[in-house]
């Protein structure tokens, strides 16, 4: 039997909440991106808020509140197959309870550990990895992450920047995180593209630049190193290493009435 569902995480929930009432293991749960033609039998899975809820709230109640956090997070994945992966482990969480949690040995508990660890690591990256810029008064980042880590860099970025408006878009996804006004809101935004930078925020760009490459010294290069700890694939939303067409980036110095400590690049 394979499932099919909506997409949402109250829409997996209800996956598992019919696994448990049909008393039935499915061989494969699809959302509306990733079907594909199969020999299995398939059923498709309404969103029952109802039963979704029932499911949400006998987790931390039979497993822990450790496990929710756990699912929240997995379902945030860019694990393969990560909804079956879901519904397997909740599955053993009802069997088994909290100790679910250190069953490290089992393939469905390592697969899902190895996705969240890989999810976090991301995150945590990014939070200093991402660039703003200065778009019309917003602070502005783009970002091409493997999962899904717009939830998880929300709190950063908000108790960072409590009286700035920003957005951060991710291109992967398709997704906007938008903080304005003290509220923080994610939608998609499958067209959006960031406009091009005026002038001025060219020359920060310029001075950004300028600063990466004052402080580096040339003796103590190691370009191994640097890609361990700054991974290549992060590079091309970093100001520091991107190439500007505009011939104000390659201006020897900003104008005068630009400060150092003006620049409006994350650290």
């Amino acid at each position: 039997m394979i499932y099919r569902y909506h997409g949402s995480f109250d829409g997996l929930l209800c996956c598992v909440f019919e696994s448990i009432a049909r008393k039935e293991v499915p061989e494969g749960v699809s959302g509306p991106g990733n079907f594909q033609t199969s020999v299995f039998e398939t059923r498709t899975i309404e969103t029952d808020l109802i039963h979704a809820r029932r499911v949400l709230v006998s987790i931390p109640q039979k497993m822990g509140a450790e496990a929710l956090d756990f699912v929240r997070k997995a379902f945030l994945t860019c694990l393969p197959e990560k909804e079956k992966y879901i519904v397997l482990f909740l599955r053993m969480g009802y069997a088994y309870g909290p100790k679910v949690m250190g069953m490290l040995a089992d393939g469905v508990v390592n697969a899902l550990m190895k996705a969240v660890k890989h999810l976090t690591g991301e995150a945590h990256l990014l939070t200093g990895f991402i660039r703003f810029s200065i778009h019309d008064k917003v602070l502005a980042a783009q970002i091409t992450p493997k999962n899904y880590v717009l939830p998880l860099l929300a709190p950063h970025f908000c108790g960072r920047y409590p009286d700035e408006n920003f957005l951060i878009y991710d291109k992967t996804h398709g997704d906007v995180l938008v903080y304005e006004q003290g509220k923080t809101q994610i939608f998609s935004a499958e067209r959006f593209t960031l406009p091009d930078p005026d002038e001025e925020e060219l020359r920060f760009r310029a001075l950004w630049r300028m600063f990466y490459g004052t402080i580096a010294v040339p003796g103590r290069e190691n370009p191994r190193c640097r890609m361990t700890q700054m991974p290549k694939r992060y590079w091309e939303n970093m100001t520091e290493f991107a190439v500007e067409k505009n011939a104000l980036v390659r201006q020897a110095a900003p104008p005068a009435k630009i400060l150092p400590e003006a620049n409006k690049a994350h650290p």
